[in-house]
């Protein structure tokens, strides 16, 4: 028998493997494509959102770049719709065609983008046509999370919980980092006016060879453990489980918002909208800025596995508190250290480091802590709402918000204040983590 049960674990680890792999680089393809699109924020302001542009660099002005994080924040309010709507469809009817589903979408949406004709060539039209594009990948990025890290963590072996749904965070920084690094590989090497007439489309088209590659992972996926019941020829579930009360999906829901808008809010804040709070504020280039949000992404990448293999030993709250703590004390200094016309290249370079390994230790158990927070029956729409609400308030408001105020009221730390006091409001919520829910099986 022994021989046999090697067999057995070594298959039940290669699964494992394969539904880490399945899962992550879905995410890859959606967050890179939401780090080109805030990376190359100016760019895109210039090309759609400003009348009358020619496509030439320099020609977007404060109401563009507003206008360009009003579209970021619309595909987020999506978000909440493609949770559900995706949500109940791997609740009913499993996790493998809806993950394969939610990439197909994501990825021709992002490569359309990339062939969409400008403002100079059709007039209205292309902010429009930009905009549905944005709401279709908001629906598709809603469905996206929930059934990954319900996939991820229900795979996941016994006390690797955290670690496995780091994954999901960590795939979420690669794709950040993988799009500043693109957007910022381009800038470099390409004159400005050749980025802002027709290089930023290559990042954008870029998308589909790497969502052919998820494609082909998910489709060879089989169902994790505890799959939906079979459904009878009339629809209904065969053995099913009593369904979960309306009540206690909301409060589970609204208790999962509390505890991840610290993380949504500052990881936004510091990896998505920091190049063009940079160049707007601060005076700084296109490059410098692309420079300094690749770093912070690195540190951001750099701390999440360890985070969440750490949260599968001690917890996840004391993990989580320590980051949303650490925000609050050093957001303000770290951006005032970025301010300073005196600092050094490197001490810069270390604030933005430090400003993404904080958000790391958040976003490193914050996947497994939402999945033990929902039983099976529900775990993909639960878990998925209350992120993608997280997400629509906290992170796609964020660009709006920020440049919004700095435009009103001439603050150049408005972005410390929004991160640090999201991060503030989440520690009362984090506090009410149990302390053993990551040595409990899920439910």
């Amino acid at each position: 028998m022994r021989p046999l049960e090697l067999r057995s674990a070594a298959a039940r680890r290669t699964t494992s493997r394969r539904a880490l792999l399945a899962g992550s680089v879905g995410n890859l393809v959606e967050w890179y494509e939401f780090g080109v699109y805030g990376c190359l924020a100016t760019v895109i302001a210039a090309n759609f959102f400003t009348p009358g542009a020619s496509g030439a660099a320099g020609t977007g002005g404060a109401e563009a770049l507003v206008a360009t994080y009003a579209s970021f924040a619309l595909a987020f309010f999506f978000r909440p719709v493609g949770a559900v709507l995706f949500g109940r469809l791997g609740d009913r009817l499993g996790r493998r065609p809806t993950l394969i589903v939610v990439v197909g979408l994501m990825t021709l949406a992002t490569a359309t983008i990339g062939l969409l004709p400008t403002r100079a060539a059709i007039g209205a039209a292309a902010p429009w046509l930009l905009t549905l594009l944005r709401v279709l990948q908001g629906l598709s990025a809603g469905g996206e999370f929930g059934g990954a890290v319900s996939l991820m963590t229900e795979y996941a072996p016994v006390g690797r919980r955290g670690l496995y749904g780091a994954w999901q965070s960590f795939t979420v920084a690669l794709g950040l980092l993988t799009g500043a690094g693109t957007a910022a590989t381009l800038a470099t090497a390409l004159p400005a006016e050749a980025l802002h007439t027709w290089g930023w489309r290559i990042p954008f088209l870029l998308a589909l060879p790497l969502g052919a590659v998820a494609l082909w992972l998910r489709t060879a996926l089989e169902e994790p453990p505890g799959a939906p019941p079979a459904r009878s020829a009339a629809g209904s579930a065969v053995g099913a489980v009593p369904a979960v009360g309306a009540r206690e999906l909301a409060r589970a829901v609204v208790l999962g918002i509390g505890r991840i808008m610290g993380w949504s809010a500052a990881g936004y804040t510091f990896l998505v909208v920091l190049p063009s709070y940079l160049q707007a504020a601060l005076g700084a280039s296109l490059r410098e800025a692309l420079i300094a949000t690749a770093l912070a992404n690195a540190g951001f990448a750099a701390s999440i596995l360890p985070a969440g293999a750490l949260s599968d030993r001690i917890g996840r709250r004391p993990v989580m508190l320590c980051g949303a703590l650490g925000v609050v004390v050093l957001a303000l200094p770290l951006v005032h250290l970025l301010q300073s016309p005196g600092a050094s290249p490197w001490a810069r370079a270390g604030a933005v480091l430090l400003a993404g390994a904080l958000v790391g230790l958040l976003a490193g158990p914050g996947p497994a802590m939402l999945a033990e927070m929902f039983p099976r029956r529900v775990r993909c729409t639960g878990l998925g709402l209350a992120y993608a609400l997280a997400n629509a308030v906290f992170s796609g408001c964020a660009g709006l918000v920020i440049t919004t105020l700095i435009a009103r009221t001439g603050d150049t730390a408005v972005p410390a204040y929004y991160a640090a006091g999201a991060c503030a409001l989440s520690c009362p919520a984090l506090l009410a983590l149990r302390g053993r829910d990551h040595r409990e099986p899920l439910r």
